[in-house]
C-alpha cells in the first residue's frame, strides 16, 4: 500500500483492461444544469449527456458540453454548433476499443475544430444554419466563436478550446484546475509572438495622435483573441487549432464549470466554485451566472454550464471536500511508450485518487498535433486527408511534415497525408501563403 501522501501513477490502459477483466465498468452519474443572461444573443450551448457509440455487440456511453461564444454576430457559433461534434468523431476510425478510442479524441479534437472552420468559411457562413436568416455574407465573414467543447468518456474529461470560454475542474478532493486555455492576446506572449511570426501584427487601438487603448488585438481585423473558428476578415494566423487537456478522475467524481469569458471576467474560478457549494447544476449555474453580473450588470451575453460527475451511489450536490495540502498536482501518464503501459498489466495498481493528467497539448503547429508519435497505429487511413476524411487518391496526399521544421526522425513519405485544400489551409495558418481576402473591421 502507498504511504498517505504518496500517489501511483498508473497507465490508462492498464485501468480499463483491469476494469474489462473484472467486468466491473464502473460508469459515473453525469447531471448538468445551464443558465445565461442574454444581452447580444451570441451565445450558444449545445448538451447531449448520453450519446452512444457501438462498436460490435458492445454500446458505450459519452457525454459532450460544449460552450460557443459569438462575436460579430452569431453564424460561426451556431455552425460550429450543428457540425463540430460529427466532425471530431469522422475523425475517429469505427474499429478502436475503448482505450484506442479515447487516446484517440485529442488528435480528433484537432482534426474536428480545423476541419469545421475550414467548411464554415468554404460556405461563406452559410451552410445548414438552420435557425438564423443569412442573406447577408458580410455578416457571415464576420462573425467567428470561442469554443470550450468536453467530452466525458467514464471518468476520462477531455476538453478541447479556442478562445477565451474557459472550463475549470473541482476534484471531490478539493482541488481546482484549468482544463483550458485563455487566448486572449493580452495574456498569452507565446500566441503574440506566433502571430508576428506569422504575418500578422499586434497592438493596441490607435485613437489617433500616438494614443493607444484597449486590450492588444490582431491586425488586420482587431480581434483580441489569437484562436477562434470563423473570422475571416482576420486572417488565418488566427487559428482553430484547439488546446487539449485530458484528465481522469478518481471514483469520487467532480464538478466542471464551462462558462463564457462574461463569467471569467468577473469571478476567479476559486470564487465561481465556492458560490454554488452543495447546489444541484442548475442552481449552481445560475448562482454563478448572478454572481458575475451582479456588481456591473450585464454588458455581455453571460453564460455557465455545470456538470457533476459523481459515482452512481452518491447522486447529491457535492459537499465541501476536505482540505488537502498542496495537493494539486497532475500525475503524467499518457506519455509512456505503449509496449511499457502493456507490459504491466498484471501489476496490482490502486485507483488512482487524484486527478491524473492523461494528456496536454496547445502547439498550433499541426505537425506537432497530428503526427504519429502517439500509440495510435491506426488513428489515420493511408489514402485520407487527416482533417477533412476525404479520400486521397495514391501519390497526392501531402505529409503532414512537408515544411516542418521539427520533423524528427520522419520523413516527407511519412503520414499522416493532407489534401491539397487542407495542405494549403495548414501554409496558410503558418504564414506560409496568404488565404483570402481580409475585410479590416474591429471586433469588440
Amino acid at each position: 500500500m502507498l504511504s498517505k501522501g504518496e500517489h501511483q501513477s498508473v497507465p490508462l490502459s492498464v485501468l480499463l483492461k483491469r476494469e474489462h477483466a473484472q467486468e466491473k465498468i464502473e460508469r459515473p452519474d453525469i447531471s448538468h444544469g445551464q443558465a445565461n443572461q442574454i444581452k447580444k444573443g451570441e451565445d450558444f450551448t449545445f448538451l447531449k449527456p448520453e450519446c452512444q457509440r457501438v462498436l460490435g455487440d458492445e454500446v458505450t456511453n459519452f457525454s459532450v458540453f460544449g460552450l460557443f461564444d459569438g462575436h460579430n454576430g452569431s453564424a460561426a457559433a451556431i455552425y460550429t454548433k450543428e457540425n463540430l461534434l460529427q466532425n471530431v468523431l469522422s475523425a475517429i476510425p469505427a474499429d478502436l476499443n475503448r482505450y484506442e478510442w479515447i487516446a484517440a479524441l485529442p488528435r480528433a479534437l484537432v482534426a474536428g475544430f480545423i476541419k469545421t472552420d475550414k467548411e464554415f468559411q468554404e460556405k461563406g457562413g452559410h451552410g445548414s444554419l438552420k435557425n438564423l436568416r443569412l442573406n447577408q455574407s458580410w455578416a457571415a465573414q464576420k462573425s467567428g466563436t470561442t469554443v470550450t467543447f468536453v467530452i466525458i468518456e467514464g471518468w476520462v474529461v477531455t476538453v478541447a478550446s479556442v478562445g477565451d470560454s474557459l472550463c475549470v475542474l473541482e476534484s471531490a478532493e478539493g482541488g481546482i484546475y484549468h482544463l483550458s486555455a485563455d487566448h486572449r492576446l493580452e495574456c498569452n506572449e507565446e500566441e503574440r509572438e506566433r502571430i508576428t511570426t506569422s504575418g500578422g501584427e499586434v497592438g493596441r487601438l490607435n485613437t489617433g495622435g500616438g494614443t493607444q487603448i484597449g486590450p492588444l488585438r490582431c491586425w488586420p481585423g482587431g480581434l483580441c483573441l489569437s484562436r477562434s473558428i470563423g473570422d475571416m476578415d482576420v486572417g488565418e494566423f488566427i487559428v482553430p487549432v484547439p488546446y487539449v487537456k485530458q484528465v481522469k478522475l478518481s471514483s469520487a467524481g467532480g464538478r466542471l464549470v464551462i462558462a463564457s469569458d462574461g463569467v471569467w471576467d468577473a469571478l476567479s474560478a476559486e470564487i465561481s466554485i465556492e458560490c454554488c457549494r452543495g447546489m444541484s447544476p442548475d442552481a449552481a449555474a445560475s448562482q454563478i451566472v448572478k454572481e458575475a453580473v451582479q456588481p456591473k450588470g450585464i454588458r455581455d451575453d453571460t453564460t455557465c454550464i455545470v456538470v457533476d460527475i459523481q459515482p452512481l451511489e452518491k447522486p447529491n450536490p457535492p459537499q465541501a471536500p476536505p482540505k488537502k495540502s498542496g495537493k494539486k498536482v497532475f500525475k503524467s501518464i499518457f506519455r509512456k511508450k505503449t509496449s511499457e503501459s502493456c507490459s504491466n498489466t498484471e501489476r496490482d495498481y490502486d485507483e488512482p485518487d487524484v486527478v491524473e493528467e492523461l494528456f496536454e497539448e496547445g502547439s498550433a503547429s499541426l505537425s506537432d498535433r497530428l503526427d504519429a508519435k502517439y500509440p495510435i497505429c491506426n488513428m489515420f487511413k493511408l489514402f485520407t486527408c487527416a482533417i477533412c476524411q476525404v479520400e486521397i487518391k495514391p501519390g497526392e496526399g501531402i505529409s503532414i511534415h512537408v515544411g516542418s521544421s521539427n520533423t524528427r526522425n520522419f520523413r516527407q513519405w511519412d503520414g499522416p497525408f493532407l489534401c491539397s485544400s487542407c495542405q494549403e489551409k495548414k501554409e496558410a495558418m503558418e504564414g506560409k501563403r496568404p488565404s483570402g481576402t481580409y475585410l479590416v473591421v474591429l471586433i469588440w
